[in-house]
């Protein structure tokens, strides 16, 4: 696999993995967002049945990239379950597997609009942001918010047209001040960039870095398809 390109936020080189990870190399850290643990069930308890392994899935390409990556670090951007009772769903064999995860990292769980703070057993430290040097990382952009903010919540996607067909996924999106990762649960879906509410926190000038094709494509905002009316 190629090497995925490489973007500059406030100073710091920080590289969005096709796993849709972002890697700080700097920090040897690892930043994942909107794992959305056990949404298969929390559906499921409201009527609308989704295949039950969502947890296991996500689980299972996060620790394929953590092998790969071997960071000393990694901050989960919130929404890491899909709600306040997610935990109390989730098997005895996948809470074993989030355990071992956080055992022999800096773990840090950034609380979302969707999730609390993990039982205590899971290891890491459950926070509202964390600020290391010129990069600050929490879960929803806030427009006012210093150049060097990372985040999640939106789950960015684009689409483009090329070579007469469209080529569509998820999307890490920055305009050099400010970036939002992609979702990486397994039901997560995504938000176009163009939609108002995302495309609001960016500069005219931005942008994308699909993922497609277990590559990471750097797209300006000109060659994107602008999302249908809905």
């Amino acid at each position: 696999m190629s090497q995925p390109p490489s973007l500059f936020l406030n100073g710091a080189e920080l590289l969005p993995d096709p796993s849709g990870v972002l890697v700080w190399p700097g920090r040897a850290t690892l930043v994942v967002a909107d794992l959305h643990f056990e949404k298969g069930s929390g559906f499921a308890r409201r009527g609308v049945m989704l295949p039950p392994f969502d947890t296991s899935a996500t689980l299972d390409r996060l620790e394929r990239v953590v092998a790969r990556v071997r960071p000393d670090r990694i901050i989960a951007l919130g929404d890491s379950f899909h709600d306040t009772a997610a935990a109390e769903r989730l098997g005895a064999s996948d809470s074993a597997r989030i355990r071992a995860l956080t055992t022999g990292v800096d773990w840090h769980w950034i609380t979302g609009n969707h999730d609390p703070a993990p039982p205590l057993d899971w290891g890491g430290v459950a926070q509202a942001e964390l600020v290391d040097g010129p990069l600050t990382f929490r879960h929803e952009a806030r427009p006012d918010a210093p150049d060097g903010e990372v985040s999640g919540h939106y789950h960015p996607s684009a689409r483009l047209r090329l070579k007469g067909r469209s080529v569509g996924g998820r999307c890490f999106v920055t305009d050099g001040r400010r970036l939002v990762l992609p979702a990486f649960g397994t039901f997560t879906g995504g938000l176009d960039v163009t939609r108002p509410d995302l495309r609001r926190l960016f500069a005219e000038t931005f942008d994308v870095f699909l993922m497609a094709s277990d590559r990471i494509w750097r797209v300006p905002a000109t060659k994107l398809s602008t999302a249908p009316a809905v």
